[in-house]
């Protein structure tokens, strides 16, 4: 899979007051994410995986510096394109892994029919099958949100406001638009996210404040988990 890229990321809770006013800032000078609707915004349902022993949950609520969390994602209630995800972290810097499967994959997947996992190929889909085996990583819960965000090249950076996060609770039911889910955030409070490369640009620094916040340790799988 090569060597990770690895990246700077840092996470505020924000109110409503604040993010109109990034908001205004930002579309000035930065462009809007490929993935945005009409509106600006758009859905992003997650599938994660952890083993019988919650490794993953635990090992962020505990702050171990060298972590790891396997997923699903789409967008827009979409499946036509799922990708699977393997977010690592190594000293607060992190980086990310994805592979492409069909839904029909993805529904096989959830069935635990993986041997197809280790067939692809893939390095990352082998790695999943070898971790549901001898690790016994499975699904544990769906997190939906929408995302607003916002790309400035110079640094790659990507600036992303979070809200109504809502969480499947105990079901696995991941490619059904009515699944029931409970709202896990207020309505007046919004995750902003800002990951970069090497630096983070002086007007990036400014509009965003992040000197006046302190950066906060947000999990939006481990809050979804609070029920089990």
């Amino acid at each position: 899979m090569g060597n990770p890229k690895f990246r700077h990321e840092v996470k505020h809770f924000i109110n409503i007051a604040d993010y109109l006013t990034l908001q205004n800032r930002l579309k000035h000078i930065a462009r809007l994410d490929g993935f945005a609707g009409s509106d600006g915004t758009y859905r992003i349902r997650s599938l994660y995986f952890d083993t019988p022993e919650n490794k993953a949950l635990m090992d962020k609520i505990n702050g171990i510096s060298r972590r790891e969390k396997f997923r699903l994602r789409f967008y827009n209630l979409d499946p036509s394109l799922i990708h699977l995800e393997k977010k690592s972290k190594l000293n607060g810097l992190g980086w990310k892994e994805k592979a492409m499967i069909s839904q029909e994959q993805g529904e096989r997947l959830l069935q635990h029919d993986i041997d197809w996992l280790f067939s692809s190929g893939n390095a990352l889909l082998r790695e999943l099958y070898a971790k549901m085996k001898h690790q016994l990583l499975g699904p544990k819960t769906v997190v939906d949100y929408s995302r607003e965000a916002y790309i400035y090249e110079p640094g790659n950076v990507r600036i992303t406001f979070d809200r109504h996060v809502q969480s499947g609770l105990f079901s696995h039911n991941f490619f059904d638009p009515h699944l029931p889910t409970m709202t896990m955030t207020t309505s007046d409070q919004v995750i902003l996210e800002v990951k970069f490369d090497e630096f983070l640009p002086e007007l990036i620094l400014d509009i965003i404040q992040t000197n006046q916040r302190r950066n906060s340790s947000i999990s939006k799988y481990a809050a979804c988990r609070i029920y089990g």
